[in-house]
């Protein structure tokens, strides 16, 4: 077999292993992009509401989603920011019939990777989604969340319920990191070098204090419990122990 028609199988292979979730109330819609999916060779799950598609998208792998923004029982917009919330880094493209500026500003920042105006063409489509795949998966949305907290990092904001909570820069540094993290152990070893620069003197205690800060300000004695020690190890954001 010639290089040219290995390459095409190793593509053609690549696309069966493809999988897309459809969320759209639009169930004609949903029946023709899916069958032109399928007709590529994608494996494709769909969706007709935003509650069950938000649940399908954090309970399955998916390689892309492609989204409405306007849906039964949960935005599109609110989907992709649970999606992004829960960790889930799959391609998203956003569908809308509307094309304003504010929009499609609001949609990419909640962590969409495209935006489609309704009525799109099928060929327009495809040649987005292959454009997406190329891309490298990691996704840094603005807003990260656990619990009742929520930080916006575009515009610097940090709040617990409807408190408002003011942190320092390097405060806010730390609790961004550690919520990118979410779940997992951060070592000293690994704040130190991601949050602190490499003048900062590691015997210090200045990462003690600022987790001790970060604990009075977004826990305080009324709120469930964060941040965590982890013995030996170093600290983490969960909602367990």
């Amino acid at each position: 077999m010639d290089c040219f028609r290995l390459d095409l199988v190793l593509y053609q292979l690549k696309d069966i292993y493809v999988k897309i979730l459809l969320i759209d109330d639009d169930e004609l819609l949903v029946e023709s992009l899916k069958a032109s999916l399928e007709a590529e060779s994608y494996s494709i799950d769909c969706a007709y509401d935003g509650e069950r598609g938000s649940f399908l998208a954090r309970t399955n792998p998916y390689d892309l989603i492609i989204l409405d923004n306007i849906l039964p029982k949960k935005s599109g917009t609110k989907v992709c920011e649970e999606i992004r919330a829960g960790g889930i880094n799959s391609h998203l493209i956003m569908l809308s019939v509307r094309d304003d500026a504010s929009i499609k500003t609001n949609v990419l920042n909640s962590g969409a990777d495209d935006y489609i105006t309704k009525p799109f063409s099928f060929q327009e489509l495809h040649a987005r989604i292959k454009a997406i795949l190329r891309r490298p998966k990691e996704i840094k949305s603005d807003i990260l969340r656990i619990d009742n907290l929520i930080v916006d990092t575009a515009k610097q904001l940090v709040r617990r319920g409807k408190k408002t909570i003011y942190l320092t820069r390097k405060e806010f540094c730390l609790l961004e990191y550690m919520l990118r993290h979410k779940s997992n152990v951060v070592s000293r070893g690994m704040i130190m070098e991601h949050v602190w620069n490499i003048d900062t003197d590691p015997f210090s205690n200045t990462i003690e204090a600022h987790i001790l800060n970060l604990r009075k300000k977004i826990e305080g004695s009324k709120q469930k419990k964060l941040i965590y020690n982890v013995p030996g190890r170093g600290y983490k954001i969960s909602l367990d122990k």
